[in-house]
């Protein structure tokens, strides 16, 4: 059993990746359906407040229909709103994805931009979104702090903020660059089969000992 001290933190890192690596592997993959980069901006832009799974429902259809950046920078606003409608705040995320189509043809001749403050400049899309981006299109090492990044870097004791930027930073201090992609990939797995929001299964983890919120829980 790990000591919870700051001088062990750095130990205790090491182990929770080295843990994460081994029953979930090294290989980058991304969750949400995509062939180009300025699809997976638009998936990543859909999938707030909304699963990765009916966002890539909805897409199936939408990228049959607008086949390119210009064609939805050139959709009908209402009838987008309607494609995309079940993914939820669908006038938002309408209006913003017109808005960072026509940017992109205006600003970027065409190509989704690779630097965070190019990325971030355009509408509906925050850090988590462009992260997401250079960690999967241009393997620049990002940390993407979504819901479950956020929840579980608490419960391990990596963080003790409420805000994703403030943890974002905190993650970059404590985590080796490596493992700043593969870490959300691993934490989107095990938050969605072992440390569930609702009723974790602590018992089951196999963080157990190095978590401090799973040593505590474990029976």
């Amino acid at each position: 059993m790990y000591k919870f001290i700051k001088k062990d933190e750095p130990i205790r890192i090491e182990k929770i990746l080295e843990l994460l690596d081994k029953e979930y592997g090294t290989e980058y993959r991304c969750y949400l359906n995509h062939e180009t980069p300025w699809q997976l901006l638009i998936a990543t832009m859909l999938s707030a407040q909304c699963t990765d799974a009916r966002v890539n429902i909805v897409t199936k259809d939408l990228f049959k229909k607008y086949t390119s950046i210009e064609a939805f920078a050139q959709a009908d606003l209402k009838e987008l709103e309607e494609d995309i409608k079940p993914t939820g705040f669908h006038k938002n995320k309408a209006k913003n994805i017109k808005a960072a189509m026509s940017k992109i043809l205006e600003e970027h001749n065409g190509e989704v931009p690779s630097k965070l403050e190019d990325l971030t400049a355009l509408a509906g899309v925050g850090r988590k979104t462009a992260n997401v981006i250079r960690g999967n299109i241009y393997n620049d090492p990002s940390i993407v702090v979504d819901t479950h990044v956020k929840r579980i870097s608490n419960k391990l004791g990596l963080t003790k903020e409420d805000d994703p930027v403030k943890i974002e930073f905190d993650l970059m201090k404590k985590l080796p660059k490596d493992h700043w992609i593969l870490y959300n990939i691993h934490l989107i797995t095990l938050g969605r089969t072992i440390c569930v929001a609702r009723k974790p299964k602590c018992n089951e983890c196999f963080l157990r000992e190095v978590c401090k919120t799973g040593a505590t829980n474990a029976k």
